[in-house]
């Protein structure tokens, strides 16, 4: 009969406020759908960090006959005795991955011409200009000052050069959009948090000649209560649900049937992320309301 009356009088009170409660929904689908977006973001940032910074490699270019400014370069190209030692250190080097890759001056231009292909600027270099250098693979990519204190001012080096410069900025700005989702998720949180506070004591408010007869033929608070409470939960259960599905709508529209045919060379989060992130989605959609409407109660109640 209790639960009955409970029942009866969640639905009394959800039809009552129906546009307010809709507005509740709304809230907390948004800002729940941000907060989903931004871990998913994170997760998606450090699988990039971790697919690019595997295979990003540290160059040490060496210096050529036409290079000769700068204190190293200025007794000409390096000598094969000195790229020799310096492969040599190299390899005794605990954090290098072996082998250590060597790129000759022709082997520079045939990629510098596959990456510019037929344009103008293909025409300004001749294979000559290219400096040689050595590809190194760090097993910590995190060291690479290690590598760069070591032999930037070795005589014959031109230059010491981390690869990771190149895609630092896109995880950079990829973390700036985490950090502003998140930002604007707390904000619309904090809207759906006033919005559940209101819509709770219009409802009580609307309802307080029911609650005073109950508290004066002995009901508890927490009796009293529940029926508010109950209203809120659902509200936020339900925002949660279609934030789920906002969260589901756009790993398969947006990543799957989009970015990942446009970037193929983006190792994409998979589906296992995003399942592992709806479960936390969907209890701070039902927790969050429901403490919501038990602290804005408790004072209000008071008859």
């Amino acid at each position: 009969m209790r639960a009955q009356f409970v029942l009866s009088e969640i639905g009394v009170g959800l039809r009552r406020n129906l546009t307010m409660t809709f507005a509740v929904i709304v809230s907390v689908a948004l800002s729940l759908g941000l907060f989903g977006a931004s871990l998913l973001m994170s997760d998606q940032v450090d699988t990039m960090k971790g697919y690019w910074y595997d295979k990003v490699n540290v160059s040490i270019f060496f210096c050529n006959k036409n290079d000769t400014s700068g204190a190293n370069c200025a007794k000409g190209a390096a000598t094969e005795q000195q790229k020799a030692e310096i492969k040599a250190d190299l390899e005794r080097l605990p954090i290098v991955q072996k082998p250590v890759l060597h790129e000759s001056s022709d082997q520079a231009y045939k990629h510098y011409k596959e990456q510019f292909g037929d344009t103008p600027v293909a025409g300004l270099v001749t294979p000559d200009q290219l400096p040689e250098s050595f590809r190194v693979k760090l097993k910590d990519p995190t060291k690479y000052e290690v590598i760069k204190s070591a032999f930037s001012e070795r005589p014959g080096v031109q230059e010491v050069q981390d690869q990771r410069d190149t895609v630092e900025p896109l995880f950079n700005l990829l973390d700036g959009m985490r950090i502003a989702a998140l930002c604007v998720m707390g904000l619309m949180l904090v809207v759906a948090l006033l919005l559940i506070v209101n819509t709770v004591r219009v409802s009580a408010f609307s309802r307080r000649r029911e609650t005073g007869i109950m508290r004066l033929v002995g009901a508890s608070s927490f009796y009293i209560q529940m029926p508010f409470i109950m209203e809120a939960a659902i509200a936020g259960l339900i925002g949660a649900a279609f934030a789920c599905v906002l969260i589901v709508g756009g790993k398969y529209a947006l990543i799957n049937n989009w970015l990942a045919e446009k970037i193929k060379v983006v190792d994409f989060i998979g589906w296992d992320a995003v399942v592992s992130v709806l479960p936390l989605i969907l209890l701070i959609g039902l927790v969050m309301p429901a403490f919501a409407a038990f602290f804005a109660l408790r004072k209000y109640l008071k008859v």
